[in-house]
């Protein structure tokens, strides 16, 4: 809490007069910081000569006594106990109110609800503030669209299908139909992503979950220090959702259909049942769009293929480039014959592709190709690959700017596929 400096002169304001106070008072050190956050606040605040009251220090504080430095770490120490005991006090709250009422705690409302009023909040004390409970209750402009998607996805229509569906009749997407709580999304078209969390979500049976995403607090730094400035949020596994025992709102599928929605997998399976291996995912990039390329299993053989951007979720309707498709085996095979490439990274050599891609991921290097030119482009050089060998080019950026003439590369075997 900081203390306006009313009737201090200007003069005593290291600030200069646009500064209204010249000490910061905290009444609850628990409320104030924790870990070792006023360690690392301390330089700021004796750069601006701004003063520290403490009531554990019977006034100001004085940085420059070792006694008092130790007082503050010990406090310290003691509010970030405090803070993961009001936090495991809260989540506790929070499950039961979920799983034994039903009840709604916040954000926003799944896609095919709205929030309706649901009386006064029961905390009496809240309740004078005006807080009110609300509810879920079906949303008549997207509560259709909820039900077809789940019956699309019953008779076996994939993800893909449902979303281009949905694009090619125009029908508004989430963030579409709800811009205003949407604000961080573009709201143009659905994407595969999601369709599929509407068909994993089991709000839409009608019960309360909660506990699907936490957000990750007090991350500690390599040197030790505490911060809550690197807050992440994360999904959490079913195991770990809390899920209302009784019905919570009306619902709109089945418990029956939500299920069998849950065991419907359309997406191609082996008919051997060997799963596929692919050594250099992640790491072939599409020099023509900078997309990573897909994975792509082809006539029994691993390769990447990148689309440019087009996905199934939306039909195509203008010409975009060529696909391009790569073979795994041509790029290992150009990666073990390349001599110039070896006189700098001689681990590539290696005829054990396992060997080869851990020295790629390793040195943070990146496959990049487009019709005519392989690349190996590292954090600051780039690498030309060809069957007479590769030259050093100069200093680039990743994703670098190739340049040459395509006529001095042999023509690339990479999109014969046989």
């Amino acid at each position: 809490m900081a203390g306006p400096a009313a009737g201090i002169p200007a003069a005593r304001r290291s600030g200069g007069p646009a500064r209204g106070f010249d000490a910061i008072v905290v009444g609850e050190y628990e409320r104030a910081f924790h870990g070792q956050q006023l360690e690392q606040l301390t330089p700021t605040l004796v750069r601006h000569d701004v003063q520290l009251w403490l009531p554990e220090t019977y006034g100001p504080v004085n940085f420059d006594n070792p006694r008092q430095l130790a007082l503050l770490d010990l406090l310290g120490v003691h509010s970030q106990r405090e803070v993961s005991r009001a936090r495991h006090r809260t989540t506790a709250a929070m499950r039961a109110q979920a799983e034994l009422q039903g009840r709604h705690l916040g954000g926003r409302p799944p896609y095919g609800y709205r929030l309706v009023d649901a009386g006064p909040h029961p905390n009496r004390a809240h309740a004078a503030w005006g807080r009110r409970l609300h509810r879920l209750e079906p949303d008549p402009a997207t509560a259709p669209w909820v039900r077809w998607i789940f019956e699309q996805r019953l008779t076996g229509c994939s993800v893909a299908s449902i979303a281009r569906t949905l694009n090619d009749n125009g029908v508004p997407c989430p963030s579409g139909a709800d811009p205003a709580r949407n604000r961080h999304r573009s709201g143009h078209q659905w994407m595969l992503t999601t369709v599929a969390a509407i068909l994993a979500n089991p709000r839409y049976t009608g019960r309360q979950v909660w506990n699907r995403q936490r957000t990750d607090h007090d991350d500690i730094e390599p040197d030790g220090t505490i911060t809550r400035h690197h807050e992440i949020q994360r999904w959490n596994a079913a195991p770990h959702w809390v899920i209302s025992r009784q019905i919570a709102h009306p619902p709109l599928v089945t418990e029956e259909q939500f299920v069998a929605a849950q065991a419907i997998h359309t997406a191609p399976t082996p008919t051997d049942g060997t799963p596929r291996h692919y050594r250099l995912a992640g790491l072939v990039c599409c020099g023509i769009c900078g997309r990573i390329m897909d994975s792509h299993w082809v006539h029994g053989r691993p390769g990447y293929r990148c689309r440019h951007g087009h996905t199934s979720s939306r039909t195509k309707t203008s010409p975009q480039p060529k696909i391009l498709y790569i073979r795994e085996d041509h790029l290992l095979d150009r990666l073990r014959h390349d001599r110039g490439l070896h006189r700098h990274h001689p681990a590539l050599r290696s005829p054990d592709p396992e060997k080869v891609t851990a020295h790629l991921r390793t040195n943070n290097m990146i496959i990049v190709c487009d019709h005519h030119i392989w690349t190996i482009e590292a954090e600051t050089t780039v690498y030309t690959l060809n069957p007479a060998g590769s030259v050093l080019a100069a200093t680039a950026k990743i994703p670098a700017q190739r340049d040459g003439d395509h006529a001095k590369h042999e023509k690339p075997s990479h999109f014969v596929w046989k």
